[in-house]
Parts: C-alpha cells; structure tokens; sequence
C-alpha cells in the first residue's frame, strides 16, 4: 500500500506512474488527498478541544478555591460539552482514518521505472530464453499420458472433490514428492531457511501481502472463523515478520516454503484450464526475500537468477518475461515470469513469477527496520518467486520427456524419485 506522504509529496509523478498500468487512478488519487485533508481538519479541530478542556479543567480548580461557585459552576457545563464534542470528532477521525485506509487500500504499487507500458500480455518483453524445444515423434498431452500410465487421476479427483482436485498416484505421487524434495534442497543450499507455515491465514495476513481486498473472490473463506485457504506460501511466510521492527544488520532475511496452495480461479474456463494447467489445489515451493531497500533490485536479479538455476537443471525449454504495466500484479512493483515449454500441448506454461514489492507490503504489514545512521524507522522491501510451482512443471515434463519406451526422469529427479522412467 502507498503511504499518503508518498501521494502528498509526489502526486504528479505517482499519477503519471500508475498510468503505465493502463488505467488512469488520478480519481483514486485525489480522493485520498480530500480524505486526508478531511482528516487533518478533524485532528487540528480535536486537538483544540482537547486543549481548550485541559486549560477549563485548571480553571475549575482555582475558581473553586477563589469561591466563585456559580462561575466554576458554569465552566463545568462548558466542560461537559467540551468532553462531548471531544468523544464525536474522536469518532469521527476515527473514520476518516479507516475512509483513508481504504482508499488507499484500492490504490496498486507503482511501477518500477523499468516496466513497460502494454494492455495485456501480448505487450510483455522476452528478456531471455535457454534450452532445446524436444523434436518428439510423437506428441501427447499430459492428461493423455496421465491416464495411460495411471500416474494422476483427474476424474477420481473429480468425484472425490470436483474439477481442479487431482489425485496423483504411484509414480506420479513420487515424481510430485521429488519435486518438492528437490526444491526445497536447492532452496537450503541457496540459503534460505525453510519454513512450514498454516495453510490458512486471518484477514490481517491476507490484507498485510494484498490478496485482500484485491483477490477476495479468488480466495476460499472459511466463513464461520472467517479464516482463508492460503492461495501461495507467500501470505503466511511474509506475515512472519508483520508488525515487526528489524536491524540493519538482520537484512537479507530468506525464507523458503512448501505448501499446498489453493485458489477458486473464478471465471477460468476452456481449453486453458484442461488437465493440470489450471488447478483449484496445487503444490508449490515459494521463496521470500527481506530486504534492505537500496539492494532489493540486486536481489531481484538473484532470485530470477536462482529460479532460472531451477528450471535449467530440469531440462526445460525456457523464457523470462518482464510484465508490462497492463499485465502487472497489484501489490508489484517490477515482475518477472518464468514460461516453460510444453511439447505436447505445443505452448509455454508459467510456472513462476518472481516479484519485488518495494516498501508496497512492508507498509501494509508494518514490516520496517531501524536505520543505521539516524535510528528512524524504515520500511523494508519484500520480494517473493515460485521456485518452483509443480502442476505445468510436471506436465512439461510428462510431456517433453515422453519416448516409446516410456517417460524418461531428468537426471537431477533420480535420487528422489529412486526410478529413472515412468513405463
């Protein structure tokens, strides 16, 4: 969330910043300037009152003392209404404190200056690509070779659950218990301290990383504790360090997490959706930066860095794309993502989005550090990367591994998985 002194001090450029995401919030802006002013008039004329009781209080007392009961009287009833209007602008700047929050609350992150401007995807910039597209005989979809190895069952999942549940089974089972024990390594080594984190969350963690209020509807609700199905690793781990104050010398903290995410994807239908490409239930490995905010971009380029490091190993094809402003994530400032390519399907598939945050979340979580050099309190910056996420992982490698003898497991899987081939 934008702090107001940020809008204050820099309206103009934080309006021509946020028009990068194609859509022109000048309206959002000036409506948090109004509240804020509405808000300093109501503490300035608080503030008076409060001053003007204080100085009657005293004034009572001495009257009293003096004998002038009928005067001390008087400036009684003249407290009384004093402590009145005291208790209704109490209430009131403490709504227009909450108008303001939530205004700013429906205000996204700016862009970093780096990201270019676009409506959709389609206006996305390739940054870089590796690997070898795999020239198969024969090509088949991951739902396909599901079925004939009987490794994940979808329509068991379906009646077990519904559509977007599947069941993985036998060696699918243990290729999706690699992946996360392979992920997870890798994280270690890399020096991040692995977490297992709740799988659900309050509304103050939802609020605290921006799922909430932006993606209410994409969340599942537990209604009767209102509590929330974790949507990524991301919201519970980051939460770790909300409403606390750091030390310079704590920076980079790295945490790193698996866990089973969930997201109701309203309104995602078609051939998009089919198979694991799109799943109301998946697992994933997240990783979570804490920075220090003049090094968070360099951090940035490490954990795309790192990621990259993940899906080479795997021998997949790859690309990184850098999100324009139209197909930027709400609470990002700068975001890249990683695509792999799917021979079966014949397409690219993300399977990762690596973010930085800048002070965007750490304000929402009361996230800030203690500065060196003048002790005052900053906000730190957050950043986080699906390191990996498995369903489209799997599916690529179901997919471009697939011989007639079988589907080969890359090299790097084999110590987990204990088999070289799924046949």
């Amino acid at each position: 969330m934008l702090t107001i002194n940020q809008i204050r001090n820099n309206t103009t450029e934080v309006i021509k910043k946020l028009s990068v995401r194609n859509k022109n919030f000048q309206v959002h802006i000036q409506n948090a300037l109004d509240e804020d002013d509405n808000r300093k008039r109501i503490q300035a004329e608080l503030d008076e009152t409060l001053e003007k009781s204080n100085r009657l209080a005293k004034e009572i007392g001495l009257l009293y003392k003096e004998g002038k009961q009928n005067e001390a009287n008087s400036a009684k009833n003249e407290a009384v209404n004093l402590k009145d209007a005291s208790k209704e602008l109490t209430e009131k700047l403490n709504l227009s404190k909450e108008n303001l929050q939530t205004i700013l609350s429906e205000i996204p992150n700016i862009p970093h200056i780096s990201v270019p401007e676009g409506k959709s995807e389609a206006d996305n910039e390739l940054i870089r690509s590796g690997g070898q597209i795999p020239k198969l005989k024969i090509k088949k979809a991951h739902w396909d070779l599901a079925s004939e190895y009987d490794i994940i069952d979808f329509e068991l999942g379906n009646k077990i659950t519904g559509a977007g549940f599947p069941v993985y089974k036998s060696k699918g089972a243990k290729l999706q218990r690699a992946l996360i024990a392979f992920f997870l390594e890798e994280a270690e080594n890399a020096g991040y301290q692995e977490i297992m984190p709740p799988l659900m969350v309050n509304e103050a963690s939802g609020f605290g990383t921006g799922q909430l209020p932006d993606k209410e509807g994409q969340m599942y609700h537990m209604t009767a504790d209102n509590l929330y199905m974790i949507p990524t690793a991301e919201v519970p781990v980051t939460n770790i360090l909300r409403d606390v104050i750091l030390n310079e010398e704590d920076f980079p903290i790295m945490m790193t997490a698996y866990s089973a995410c969930f997201r109701r994807e309203a309104g995602s239908y078609g051939k998009d959706v089919r198979g694991l490409n799109r799943l109301h239930q998946f697992d994933k490995v997240e990783i979570v930066q804490i920075s220090h905010p003049e090094k968070s971009y360099d951090t940035l380029n490490e954990m795309v860095n790192y990621v990259e490091t993940l899906v080479q190993k795997l021998e997949l094809p790859y690309r990184i794309i850098k999100l324009c402003g139209g197909d930027l994530g709400f609470t990002s400032a700068l975001t890249y993502d990683f695509e792999v390519y799917s021979a079966g399907q014949d397409k690219w598939l993300e399977v990762s989005s690596v973010s930085n945050f800048e002070s965007f979340q750490a304000n929402r979580l009361k996230l800030r550090y203690k500065s060196k050099v003048d002790k005052q309190t900053v906000l730190a910056h957050t950043l986080n990367g699906s390191a990996l996420a498995l369903p489209r992982i799997v599916a690529a490698l179901l997919e471009n591994n697939y011989t007639e003898n079988g589907i080969k497991i890359p090299e790097v899987l084999q110590k987990y998985t204990k088999f070289d081939i799924i046949n």
